[in-house]
């Protein structure tokens, strides 16, 4: 496939990456991370008491505090309860608008515990949004690799953006490559999903110069032999690089390009550097 047809579908896939950033109730509308405690109470800017007990959370409210589910838009009289696995999350109930849901109000569980995170269509991080500002097309930064699975995937603890929450990641091998005009060999560890496509998360050079702390690549399911194309241009920003409030895995341990690798996504443009340090949600 010749480099100009590859730019062309790179920047079909910048124009969607940038369409669902903006999605109404998406990553740039967080506003908000809080634990929920185990005795009803308020939570800062929401209405209604919240708690948690066990694997339930709990949401106190009456007609006047005006939240409605959004499974069903019935408004919320009284008590509902909500049990997640961790690692899941759940859209629960919105209020404010002229259609009730400006602000939707998330139920997270991370680390065996309950929070809430508020998504607000007003946020000035969503209405100012005008796409991922990114690096020039590189067509030699689309290199050439080789999957090492291992026999076993390996289960790793990771940190995230948020220092309360850790991680696991599950390795399920090694990608080995050499970027050009670098002759030595990288070794990134990778996740694989239930259709084989890799995803890696790694630090480089650029972070916190041109870049985020860290990014992720996902590559499609390697070819019978091994081989997969790694492409830099699809270097992406996790949440966590918009807002304080994510909770997004980090590097497993030793997933560094001891290089700059000036291809993907840059840092986003109107973010405070304090914001992306912040590890507070």
């Amino acid at each position: 496939m010749n480099s100009r047809t590859l730019e062309e579908r790179w920047r079909r896939f910048r124009d969607a990456r940038d369409a669902a950033l903006a999605e109404e109730h998406g990553w740039l509308s967080l506003t908000s991370f809080q634990w929920l405690g185990g005795e009803p109470a308020p939570v800062d800017g929401v209405p209604g008491l919240w708690s948690s007990a066990g694997d339930t959370a709990r949401l106190t409210a009456g007609a006047p505090d005006g939240l409605t589910v959004l499974a069903d838009g019935g408004l919320v009289e009284g008590t509902i309860t909500a049990i997640l696995d961790d690692e899941e999350s759940l859209l629960w109930v919105g209020y404010g608008g002229e259609d009730g849901r400006r602000v939707v109000i998330e139920l997270a569980r991370r680390a065996g515990r309950y929070a809430l995170r508020t998504r607000d269509a007003s946020s000035p991080a969503l209405t100012g949004f005008t796409g991922v500002p990114t690096f020039d097309y590189r067509p030699d930064l689309v290199v050439e690799g080789r999957f090492e699975p291992y026999a076993e995937p390996l289960l790793e603890p990771i940190a995230t953006a948020h220092p309360e929450v850790p991680g696991t990641h599950g390795t399920a091998g090694e990608v080995v490559f050499s970027l050009p005009g670098d002759h030595r060999r990288f070794r990134l560890r990778a996740a694989q999903d239930a259709a084989g496509a890799l995803s890696i998360t790694f630090h480089d050079a650029t972070n916190g110069v041109s870049t985020a702390d860290w990014r992720k690549l996902t590559t499609r399911r390697p070819r019978p032999d091994g081989s997969v194309t790694l492409d830099f241009n699809r270097a992406i920003n996790y949440p966590s690089a918009f807002t304080a409030y994510g909770t997004c895995p980090a590097p497993v341990g030793g997933n560094v390009v001891d290089a700059a690798i000036e291809a993907g996504e840059r840092t986003p443009a109107g973010v405070p550097a304090a914001l992306q340090a912040s590890a507070s949600g």
